[in-house]
């Protein structure tokens, strides 16, 4: 079982990267039209986007664009990760078939208010650059703010969360008076799920 957490504004470095692969089909072009509603025939009909520059279909530039938030917001910093800006710039089409890996490489802090700027990427299996540009991340300063954050987002916007520590010999499940039900259920779910997958 995979699992997320973030790391805080003073245990990123500069020079800290992470990435992920991820390999485009017809269906991730398909569906994101959908959540977008860019239905461009360039994206979608196979017959118009022969008779494109392209010559067939390309994914939509901000497919890329959401995999480099996916980077952001579940591996580094993580969790807890507010996104204020993004440039990009889309070098060469990506299309069905192509594998990206998506990086991203913390280049400078601020210090008196909690951003990160990150260099970000992603590169075909030919080694080609397709999308770079740059985010400005804000980012937990401490974990005592992250967990005011969770709790937050659990009051104000109905969210749910489990808490587990991990680093111990088995994982313990970490609730509070304030969890629902749902909350200390979910957190006896994941240190199941962690301690049996220790255990094998």
């Amino acid at each position: 079982m995979d699992y997320i957490e973030n790391r805080t504004f003073d245990e990123i470095q500069i020079g800290d990267s992470a990435s992920l692969v991820r390999t485009l089909t017809r269906k991730d072009i398909q569906l994101f039209a959908i959540m977008s509603g860019d239905i461009s025939p360039t994206h979608l009909d196979e017959e118009y986007a022969k008779s494109s520059m392209f010559q067939g279909i390309i994914a939509h530039g901000m497919w890329g664009g959401a995999l480099i938030s996916a980077l952001l917001g579940t591996v580094l910093p993580g969790p807890g990760t507010i996104y204020l800006g993004q440039t990009l710039r889309f070098k060469r089409p990506v299309v069905p078939g192509d594998k990206l890996t998506v990086s991203a490489i913390a280049i400078a802090k601020v210090p008196e208010k909690h951003r990160i700027i990150f260099d970000c990427e992603c590169v075909n299996q030919k080694g080609e650059v397709v999308i770079k540009g740059e985010a400005e991340i804000l980012v937990v300063p401490d974990m005592e703010v992250g967990t005011m954050l969770v709790k937050q987002l659990e009051y104000l916007a109905e969210g749910q969360s489990a808490d587990v520590i991990l680093g111990t010999r088995v994982p313990i499940a970490l609730t509070d008076r304030t969890d629902t039900v749902l909350a200390r259920l979910a957190s006896c779910a994941a240190v199941l799920l962690l301690a049996r997958k220790q255990s094998i």
